[in-house]
């Protein structure tokens, strides 16, 4: 996969492209990253990306002048056409199920916006998808873009050293994930629960469902809406309803 990001502040990202598993999916042949800043693009002596919103209002708007054409030029080597995501408050809330779907994709460009907002021919003419991390404001698109990206890249082929850790993610299932115990068995007092040490698979694999279940009823019972449970998570379900939150 590559992954081209537009930003104002390319410094920004030296850190997070640098470090943990981003790096490591880069050495590892999965992914490259190209960290523009769209300033290069600009054509007026300069350098200048925004100017003030016809109409009068506070703040300025990046042009679409220098966007145009950084993602132009970003697009004409590539053998397949880009998904161009601006990261925007106004976009749909970012889920663990784009990220699989953005996972499927050969080239990601990311729009980091800045300033009081963006040309509206850009979204228009240019951008794929809106993509927002949250119902708040940032000064900036990168940080969303971090985000999204870092979602991504854990997804992709021998990226995480175990493949089965990002199929039983929070989310992935539908559902949030059970608690996590590691040794030693008795820390100060605080045991980890029998069955986690039984050896016992098939009872371990059920006291996992359940525990996301009681979790999930718990923290987020709004993503039962959006899923269907077969018939003994739906048996355990109503046990666990049965106890109390």
């Amino acid at each position: 996969m590559k992954i081209d990001v537009l930003t104002l502040f390319p410094e920004m990202f030296e850190g997070v492209f640098g470090s943990s598993i981003l790096k490591k999916a880069e050495e590892k042949g999965a992914v490259s990253y190209n960290v523009v800043n769209f300033r290069e693009y600009s054509d007026n002596k300069h350098k200048t990306v925004d100017d003030y919103p016809y109409g009068g209002g506070a703040g300025m708007v990046l042009k679409p002048q220098p966007i145009f054409d950084a993602v132009t030029a970003l697009s004409e080597n590539g053998s397949t056409r880009p998904k161009v995501i601006l990261l925007c408050p106004q976009g749909k809330s970012h889920t663990q199920q784009k990220a699989e779907e953005l996972a499927s994709e050969e080239h990601l460009i990311f729009i980091c916006g800045h300033y009081e907002g963006y040309d509206e021919r850009i979204r228009e003419h240019i951008v794929t998808e809106e993509i927002s991390i949250g119902d708040f404001i940032l000064t900036g698109g990168e940080l969303g873009a971090m985000v999204v990206i870092d979602s991504v890249v854990r997804l992709l082929p021998e990226v995480l050293g175990n493949e089965e850790s990002h199929r039983k993610d929070s989310f992935s299932t539908g559902l949030l994930e059970h608690p996590h115990y590691t040794r030693p068995a008795d820390f100060r007092g605080m045991k980890v629960p029998d069955v986690l040490i039984s050896g016992n698979h098939k009872l371990v694999d059920e006291w996992r469902t359940k525990e996301s279940l009681r979790r999930t009823w718990n923290r987020r019972p709004d993503l039962f809406n959006e899923i269907e449970l077969d018939p003994i998570q739906q048996k355990w379900l109503e046990e666990i309803k049965k106890e109390g939150r």
